[in-house]
């Protein structure tokens, strides 16, 4: 099979491409390396089934001919992270949106099955713990520039799903949760990435607000298992799946496991959130998904612990930034 996946040089999308890779798959990759990394690919540089292309996801021409070289689009090019999306409002909201158009625009030339990465934030304010995918959304107001972002991923949402149901193309929606491992940065406001860097640093531990906020965090090894079975179900298409871990744990004991785990003096510190983000930020106090949708449809169960999960961050983090793997960079 050939796989287009936009976005295929971010954290989540280099390991979509080496599961694809792995089994026999032609991937051709899309990103513009903005807040992707040409590091998250360069081991498959030699693959010759692998290709990366280095352009924008509002490139129709280029998007066009990549869609229709390819039997399936798995769509993630989109603004990632708390601060990104706080930052640069606009450009979130062009690029999820706009983008999510071009492609299934494209795709509906020769009805291509698009799988349509969403997120966990389009649940917004509500507080009815699990979330369902059928679950009513409780957006804040216009004024708190997060929800700009959740807005536009629902939005990406309705289009999905307008395309699916006026113009026939196949789509498959997968509001992921928090999705942490290797190749993963902080540098956007992603909370474990964060707490492992500091913490291995040796530097304060900041745990935005009192740290009683809950997440639930998955192996990215398993987000991407289940995006693949996704794709490859006929029963998926015109669906919506959460897909991530139930296992819930509050940010401030997440600090303090991966200062264990990290073997780590570092202190952990309380920021509030008006010395972090703008005023006005809202954050959700609890942010937990029912997988019973996904579970009665591919099987699904995380494979690995929440320790193990940090294990492996952590250690991919320290072999990164290990000497010899710097020589070999320079």
């Amino acid at each position: 099979m050939r796989v287009l996946i936009t976005g295929g040089a971010g954290f989540i999308g280099s390991h979509l491409a080496d599961a694809y890779l792995a089994r026999g798959d032609e991937v051709f990759a899309l990103d513009n390396l903005s807040t992707g990394s040409f590091e998250n690919v360069r081991h498959l540089q030699t693959c010759p089934r692998f290709h990366l292309t280095i352009d924008s996801i509002h490139n129709v021409r280029v998007v066009n001919e990549l869609v229709d070289a390819c039997d399936v689009v798995l769509h993630l090019a989109a603004a990632v992270g708390v601060r990104l999306v706080v930052d640069h409002p606009v450009q979130t909201i062009e690029t999820n949106v706009g983008g999510t158009e071009v492609v299934l625009a494209a795709a509906a030339c020769g009805k291509k099955k698009v799988l349509v990465v969403s997120t966990s934030e389009v649940y917004g304010l509500s507080d009815r713990v699990p979330f369902r995918e059928d679950d009513p959304l409780v957006i804040g107001p216009t004024t708190t520039a997060r929800w700009g972002y959740a807005c536009s991923k629902a939005l990406d949402e309705f289009l999905a799903l307008g395309y699916w149901r006026e113009r026939r193309v196949p789509v498959v929606i997968a509001r992921l949760f928090n999705t942490v491992g290797p190749r993963q940065t902080g540098r956007y406001g992603m909370v474990l990435p964060t707490f492992v860097r500091q913490a291995i640093a040796g530097e304060p531990i900041t745990v935005h607000g009192d740290g009683m906020q809950t997440r639930c965090f998955c192996d990215v090894s398993d987000v991407v298992a289940s995006l693949v079975k996704l794709v490859d179900h006929p029963s998926a298409v015109g669906e919506v799946f959460n897909v991530g871990s139930d296992y819930e744990i509050a940010i401030g004991e997440l600090a303090e496991t991966v200062k264990i785990l990290a073997d780590s003096r570092s202190e952990l510190i309380l920021v509030p959130y008006c010395d972090a983000f703008p005023a006005g930020f809202e954050d959700v106090q609890r942010r937990v998904p029912d997988l019973t949708k996904l579970h009665d449809l591919i099987g699904y169960r995380p494979t690995r612990t929440l320790e193990q999960i940090i294990q492996r961050v952590i250690d991919s983090h320290r072999a990164a930034h290990s000497p010899r793997e710097r020589a070999v960079r320079v």
